[in-house]
């Protein structure tokens, strides 16, 4: 298993230094991002796209470190109610996936969109509970109207290019659980997969072993954030988990993101990383770093330490015992 980090955590720094930074820290793959909510400092989809000379520039940068991508990231809302934002969302996607292919980066990153309650909503529309029963009209209408016609197109274009998308397993948005990334998966193709973040998962009652599992033993991860929740069980009490304080209210939140191995053991850790390999994902750990009591130069060096301690990096030896 490869180790890497999500670039948008060092955009106080130039492209150059940053790579040298990842390289310094001992790490092997860099997660950049190209547009929407990651933003795109080091990666300007238009210029790459349209010259190839740069592209051969920006990938000789990564390579001479020793370093690789990833993945693109470009995560976004390509369903929104707001036209303007869908357009966006979809021409940053697919602009991303034509340079992923351009330069032999396997997978794209996002988020599946949310839409609003109907067609004339302005604002998007979570729905989360089958009743009243309104909400699971505005579900079905989602999921059908919007959500899986959208993806069916996208996933195609994904296929010609041969580029895998990953959609981050997010509250907000329609597929946030491995039972709604596997729905879609079956309305589109193979190329639909999950980029996996346990913290989106602890904190919704999800065991990231499980959904590994479950996701694993379906070729569904694509990818992988590596990123730490802490639950404090005392203010899931007064809040509930759906709490909906700011993230900065660390003292009073039932749950906060932290960096990894602070919301969750190194053994843990250890667990997740040999679940992932035993159903079928050995590729990246993307360091990310949301953690609001550390900078981002503490969190992210104690992620490194925390998962470069359990990491398992060599392929199995022959089991000469057995």
């Amino acid at each position: 298993m490869k180790i890497g980090v999500f670039s948008v955590l060092f955009y106080d720094k130039n492209f150059e230094d940053m790579l040298d930074y990842v390289a310094e820290s001992g790490l092997d793959m860099i997660e950049v991002g190209t547009g929407g909510n990651p933003g795109d400092k080091f990666c300007k989809l238009d210029e790459l796209l349209e010259n190839e000379d740069k592209r051969q520039a920006f990938m000789k940068s990564i390579t001479d470190r020793g370093l690789q991508i990833s993945g693109f990231s470009c995560h976004n809302n390509p369903i929104s109610p707001d036209p303007t934002e869908a357009k966006e969302a979809d021409e940053t996607l697919r602009k991303t996936i034509r340079l992923a292919n351009l330069l032999d980066v396997p997978v794209v990153n996002t988020f599946s969109g949310i839409a609003g309650s109907d067609d004339t909503a302005k604002k998007p529309n979570w729905p989360v509970t089958p009743w009243p029963t309104a909400y699971s009209e505005i579900y079905d209408y989602q999921w059908n109207e919007k959500l899986i016609p959208y993806w069916q197109g996208l996933a195609e274009f994904a296929k010609e290019q041969d580029v895998k998308i990953a959609i981050e397993l997010h509250a907000g948005f329609l597929v946030h659980t491995p039972y709604t990334m596997l729905k879609l998966r079956e309305a589109t193709n193979e190329y639909i997969g999950a980029n996996l973040d346990p913290s989106h998962l602890w904190w919704q009652g999800i065991d990231p072993i499980a959904a590994i599992r479950i996701l694993g033993q379906a070729n569904a991860i694509h990818h992988f954030h590596a990123k730490d929740t802490y639950i404090n069980q005392e203010n899931v009490n007064m809040y509930g988990l759906t709490d909906m304080q700011p993230y900065g209210n660390v003292a009073t939140r039932a749950w906060t993101f932290r960096t990894v191995g602070y919301g969750h053991s190194p053994y843990v850790w250890a667990d997740i990383i040999s679940q992932l390999i035993i159903n079928g994902y050995d590729y990246v750990l993307s360091i990310e770093h949301e953690d609001p009591i550390m900078s981002v130069e503490e969190g992210f060096q104690k992620a490194c330490q925390t998962l470069k301690s359990v990491n398992i990096y060599d392929k199995p030896a022959d089991m000469w015992w057995a």
